[in-house]
Formats: C-alpha cells, sequence, structure tokens
C-alpha cells in the first residue's frame, strides 16, 4: 500500500508542470505551489535542518499539505507514461469535472428466472 500511496505522490508532483503551465487554473493554487517552493529553498525553516532527522519534517508536512489541498486540480493533469501537451491539446477548450455519477443495473436473478421459465417450456414441449 505504501509503494501505491509513493507512486500517486511522485506522479502528482509530475503533473505540477503541466498545471502551472495551463492559463486557466486560478492563480492562488499557482501561488502554492511557488510559495511552497519559496519555503523550500529558504535557508530558515521552522525546524533547523541540523536536526539530524526532524531537519526535513517540516518541509515534508508542507508539501503533503500542498499535494493534498491541490490533489484534484493536480490529478486532472496526471500523466502516467505518455508526454501530453495539455496547452495543445485542450486550447480553447473549457474542461468540466464530473463529481458523481450513478448508474443503474438489472439485477442478474431476474434474469435467471427468466431462462428457468424458458426451460420449463422446452421440457414441456418434448
Amino acid at each position: 500500500m505504501n509503494f501505491l500511496s509513493m507512486r500517486v505522490i511522485i506522479k502528482r508532483i509530475r503533473s505540477i508542470k503541466y498545471m502551472m503551465q495551463d492559463k486557466s487554473v486560478s492563480i492562488w493554487k499557482k501561488a502554492l505551489i511557488v510559495l511552497g517552493i519559496v519555503y523550500l529553498l529558504m535557508p530558515i525553516d521552522l525546524i533547523p535542518i541540523v536536526i539530524p532527522v526532524f531537519g526535513v519534517f517540516d518541509d515534508i508536512i508542507l508539501w503533503v499539505f500542498i499535494l493534498w489541498t491541490l490533489r484534484d486540480t493536480l490529478d486532472a493533469y496526471w500523466v502516467d507514461d505518455e508526454r501530453v501537451d495539455t496547452q495543445r491539446k485542450y486550447k480553447n477548450k473549457k474542461i468540466i469535472k464530473v463529481e458523481s455519477v450513478s448508474m443503474e443495473t438489472e439485477s442478474a436473478d431476474t434474469d435467471k428466472e427468466d431462462t428457468d421459465k424458458n426451460d420449463d417450456k422446452t421440457v414441456r414441449e418434448e
């Protein structure tokens, strides 16, 4: 399960590049990424880097928060193995996000009953 989580985090980090290139993404989402990068590069941290294990802990917490906050937006730019030029592909198109889809299915029991009735008819005709 942890392998899957790391894989998702890595793919979301890779999709930041495509999100930043899209002009339809709001400025505050782009600013959140830029501020995260600035904080990562700043020499002053909440927890000093000198402390062996906990020095990077505040940076990790910050980026987990950023990725969690922007997860829906980043998943829209998810690129598996192929590279997609989102500016060219979605230029001048409005992207609609579908949040919930409901589906109805027929029960398999009714199909079985119909089949049983047909089998009974065939037996009686013989």
